[in-house]
């Protein structure tokens, strides 16, 4: 049985994925990864140099390749939701879907915290990546990601290990 993880970036998608497959004994993909792989470029690099509407085909091509995947943990990108035809996809399979929800200055920290955000991750809008950044995002995926979700947790405090244990009872 596969599940697929959703969320925004900094929610513990990869995190609380690598710790879920490990208990179920199964296998991580994680969809940014293969991204980069297709690409040959770090995320940021192809927002620069290629835009996001190439990095948004990637991202589709990724997803198909991972909802073929038989018993795998998925971590999806934050906003392959975006797309149509991503969230027919994701509707069409029968797999698991929860979505990790956070409050948005908690996601900020976490994001903050992480050093392969600034390396790898680009700003998304006008607002530089901060608070006013995650706000405007989660107003417009939020809703997406409720509709594809069959099952919502409420992430904020929570720490991954606690994570993986409520989802691990969700499934």
């Amino acid at each position: 049985m596969s599940v697929i993880l959703i969320g925004y970036r900094g929610s513990g998608k990869t995190t609380v994925g690598e710790k879920l497959a490990d208990r179920l004994w199964q296998k991580f993909v994680d969809t940014d990864d293969l991204i980069v792989k297709a690409a040959g470029k770090p995320i940021r690099d192809i927002f620069q140099h290629d835009g996001e509407p190439r990095f948004r085909e990637l991202e589709t091509e990724a997803l198909r390749t991972a909802l073929a995947m038989k018993d795998h943990v998925i971590a999806l990108g934050g906003g392959a939701v975006l797309r149509e035809e991503n969230r027919a996809m994701i509707k069409q399979s029968p797999l698991k879907r929860i979505y990790l929800r956070c409050e948005p200055s908690v996601l900020l920290e976490r994001i903050r915290s992480d050093p392969r955000t600034t390396t790898n991750r680009p700003n998304l809008t006008p607002f530089g990546g901060g608070l006013d950044e995650i706000k405007a995002l989660l107003a417009e995926r939020e809703p997406l990601y409720r509709e594809l979700m069959s099952a919502e947790l409420d992430v904020t405090n929570l720490t991954p290990d606690e994570t993986m244990v409520y989802v691990t009872r969700l499934l």
